[in-house]
């Protein structure tokens, strides 16, 4: 018990020691809040503010998602909720402690903590959810969200089958939420510049799009473990079926910042296809200015662990073909990000330095230049007035609380969003069956194909799933 307790000690004090230099170093990745702060946190009283929840407490919250929301004064995060007790009260912690540092004051919030997300949904002070859940676990709560007509940031992959993301999307505009997708690139200026010369013809006619996206290791067998006490390891696992526990398939029981190992297995999720792949695709959906509709073919192979726990994608190849004559590759073998090629010449970009997390799975020293092409003139072109312009955010966080407010649409709007995912999604399918499909992007089915499209949904385990959401 005096091991244990250390431990959570020692996690507490990681937590105290870092929230401020978290918080402060996500300034530079995101740039200038959008929102101009009005001294919320003393003459404005906290009615004028957005009351969040936060659904989901580990890498990707504690790094990025309430590292940029909480820096908006407009914004106030009044509860969280995680199936890990130990992580939801850890969440509590981290916001706490952010909030006493930046009042000078304790008690400024006390951030109600849940296991049950649920709880939150039902609350009417809250306003808005962030979703920073495994992969799995995107859609139900997102739906479930916006049938409580919260508005609601959610984590990419915005869904695991085309079937509940397009639930998710007609549900969302059917409501009336703001719904912004985690797809911070499009606030990022140099994907956004890339777009506009793209679309404004400054290489010519577009040909070609190389999309650069690593594939995970194989790992070792796991032994079962016993179910760590702080853990509704049934509610973790929500709508997959039933596994035994092992901490690797999980998240680390004495670490946040980690990279989990339910990223490895297709149980919850597609690996860095759906990872990292909606990110990219997103991007070069955006300068092939087919954002709203998809490829209508797709041709993939790809190599899949043999043996041990993590049996996601690695090595692969795809191709798909789009209406507009563009054809878009994407493979490890390419430099990770977005490739244009057109008639004229080539632009590349791609994250520079900045990751979303410390343990993001590529090397900053293979990817430091954001912005290249083939002719440097290309990249200084100036847009003129009546040329494309395309949607300007400098955070996706601050743009997600502008939008709240305004209610205008977000830059990573739901059905763009789903859009991206479902190049993600068809890929995935062509991977394990091997071979070419056809897709129609309207009915968002594969022509002539029982197989493949038996591959646009999946089964979900009661009382878990999008399928059992009372509408």
């Amino acid at each position: 018990m005096k091991k244990e307790t250390n431990k959570i000690i020692s996690r507490r004090k990681f937590i105290d020691s870092s929230v401020k230099a978290t918080l402060l170093s996500s300034v530079a990745f995101g740039g200038f809040p959008t929102i101009v702060p009005s001294s919320v946190f003393g003459k404005n009283a906290p009615s004028n503010k957005i009351n969040i929840g936060q659904i989901g407490f580990g890498r990707i919250a504690m790094t990025h998602d309430l590292a940029e929301t909480l820096k908006y004064d407009i914004a106030r995060v009044v509860a969280v909720a995680d199936p890990d007790k130990n992580r939801a009260s850890e969440g509590k912690a981290f916001i706490e402690n952010y909030y006493t540092q930046k009042t000078g004051k304790t008690g400024y919030v006390d951030v109600r903590v849940y296991e049950d997300y649920h709880k939150i949904l039902q609350d009417s002070s809250i306003d808005a959810v962030i979703i920073s859940t495994p992969d799995h676990w995107h859609s139900q709560p997102a739906v479930e969200a916006a049938l409580a007509g919260k508005d609601i940031y959610v984590q990419k992959p915005t869904s695991l089958t085309i079937k509940e993301g397009r639930l998710l999307s007609d549900t969302v505009k059917r409501k009336k939420v703001i719904l912004q997708v985690g797809t911070q690139q499009r606030s990022m200026s140099q994907f956004r510049i890339a777009a506009e010369l793209v679309r404004n013809g400054r290489i010519g006619k577009l040909e070609t799009v190389k999309i650069g996206l690593p594939g995970d290791p194989s790992g070792p067998e796991a032994p079962e473990m016993p179910v760590p006490k702080n853990l509704n390891y049934g509610m973790w696992l929500g709508s997959t079926p039933e596994v035994y526990y092992t901490e690797m398939r999980v998240h680390p029981q004495n670490s946040l910042t980690d990279r989990p190992g339910w990223l490895r297995c297709e149980q919850f999720g597609a690996g860095m296809i759906t990872g990292w792949g909606q990110h990219h695709f997103d991007s070069a959906a955006w300068g092939m200015d087919t954002e709203l509709t998809g490829p209508v073919s797709i041709e993939a192979v790809a190599q899949f662990p043999k043996t041990g726990l993590w049996d996601v994608h690695g090595d692969f190849m795809a191709k798909a073909e789009y209406k507009n004559g563009v054809t878009m590759l994407a493979s490890g073998g390419y430099p990770n990000g977005v490739r244009y090629e057109g008639t004229e010449g080539w632009i590349f970009v791609t994250r520079g330095d900045y990751t979303a997390s410390p343990s993001d799975p590529v090397s900053k020293s293979n990817s430091t230049k954001a912005l290249d092409a083939s002719d440097p003139g290309i990249l200084t072109s100036v847009i003129k007035e009546n040329e494309i312009h395309l949607y300007v955010s400098n955070e996706q966080h601050g743009n997600w609380l502008d939008c709240i407010r305004s209610r205008k649409e977000p830059i990573s709007p739901v059905e763009i969003g789903h859009r991206a995912c479902s190049v993600c999604l068809v890929t995935h399918i062509s991977m394990k069956l091997g071979r070419k499909l056809t897709w129609n992007p309207d009915k968002e089915v594969f022509i002539n194909d029982p197989e493949a499209n038996s591959m646009l949904s999946r089964s979900q385990r009661a009382p878990y799933g999008t399928d059992n959401i009372k509408m």
